[in-house]
């Protein structure tokens, strides 16, 4: 009778290890997960603020168009006078302005990987110390 009593206490000792083996991957895998949406946000945060950038320049390009067009009206008009003079400056500078924010969103843009690397790396390595070692 001994023996049976040893044999179950054998197998639910090895159940509880499957139980436990079975809850720590689970909250293995939960923690991967979690860190990758964390790495996808910091990456949605930098791609959102590029693309803010391009809407700002775009804006004022558009506004330096209608100076532009402003001006040059200004100028068939007044055929030589110095107001439109003023319009070419001013829209100069929006471009110029422009330029600048493209550049600065386009190096916001070029930032964003795409992909969580620190879960991929940290998944790769959990799936190595599990895989048992052929050898």
């Amino acid at each position: 009778m001994t023996a049976q009593n040893d044999d179950e206490a054998l197998e639910r000792s090895l159940g509880q290890l499957v139980a436990d083996a079975t809850h720590d991957i689970s909250s293995i895998m939960r923690s991967e997960v979690a860190l990758a949406k964390a790495e996808i946000g910091a990456d949605a945060k930098r791609a959102v603020a590029g693309i803010g950038m391009f809407l700002v320049a775009g804006t004022f390009a558009f506004l330096a168009l209608i100076l532009l067009l402003i001006a040059a009206a200004y100028g068939l008009v007044a055929a030589g006078l110095a107001p439109w003079l003023a319009f070419l400056v001013v829209a100069g500078v929006l471009l110029a302005l422009g330029a600048v924010l493209v550049l600065v969103g386009k190096t916001s843009v070029s930032k964003v990987s795409g992909k969580p690397e620190r879960t991929i790396k940290s998944t790769q390595d959990t799936i190595a110390a599990v895989r048992p070692s052929s050898g």
